[in-house]
């Protein structure tokens, strides 16, 4: 009895995980919603992730770096605060924006998934100027052929997004077995070097002559693969 309660308790966790990471990406569709106003918002999903995990990691933000790293106008970055604090994400101080404690718990769990993140030179598999690489921990169950994930870069402007697994350590494309970067020692190990894959890891490779659509395309195709997962 204890045997079969411990051998069936993973899969209990991973679809409770599952379950929580679709309610999390439903908060951020909340935040990003218009709430009764016709004004229409410049910000999105991606972006919001982007400013949390700035939050995240660097514990408090000025409205200055926000519009940098976010691409964002002044009058866009006050209402996406004004969003994330109306959710009692995060409060403002001084010094700028902080996490709250629910903040802090949201933004945990989606890092545990979406771990690590990294640009790469290009490429074979990632032909343009800029390539923003995104892992997936242990989500190699939600791909089918990856035109899904590629559907959702596209939305945010990428020219090309390709979408690896990886599998007996290699990087395989969805359905397949042959290792996509045997011949290409470089970017192989540009991506073991800083996004340290296991066995069901998931990479999504977002291409773009701008670093920054490359980067919010691979974040929404991050995002919505959690969602539809």
């Amino acid at each position: 009895m204890y045997l079969s309660s411990w051998t069936i308790c993973p899969i209990y966790i991973e679809k409770f995980l599952r379950k929580v990471l679709r309610q999390q990406i439903q908060i951020l569709q909340n935040i990003v919603s218009r709430k009764g106003s016709s004004k229409i918002l410049t910000f999105s999903i991606p972006h919001v992730f982007k400013a949390l995990q700035l939050l995240y990691q660097d514990k408090f933000v000025s409205r200055s770096k926000f519009c940098k790293e976010l691409h964002l106008g002044e009058g866009a970055i006050k209402t996406l605060i004004l969003h994330l604090k109306n959710v009692e994400m995060v409060k403002t101080t001084k010094s700028g924006t902080i996490l709250t404690v629910k903040g802090k718990k949201f933004s945990e769990t989606l890092a545990k998934v979406i771990k690590k993140e990294c640009q790469i030179n290009k490429c074979k598999i990632a032909p343009s100027k800029f390539n923003h690489a995104v892992i997936l921990k242990n989500y190699s169950f939600a791909i089918k052929t990856g035109l899904e994930q590629r559907d959702y870069a596209i939305l945010y402007g990428s020219s090309r997004c390709i979408t690896l697994i990886y599998k007996n350590n290699q990087f395989v494309f969805p359905g397949e077995d042959l290792d996509c970067l045997k011949e290409d020692l470089v970017t192989r190990q540009k991506l073991v070097d800083n996004l340290s894959p296991e066995e069901g890891d998931v990479i999504i490779v977002s291409s773009s002559n701008d670093p920054f659509v490359s980067e919010v395309s691979a974040k929404n195709s991050a995002l919505w693969t959690l969602a539809t997962g």
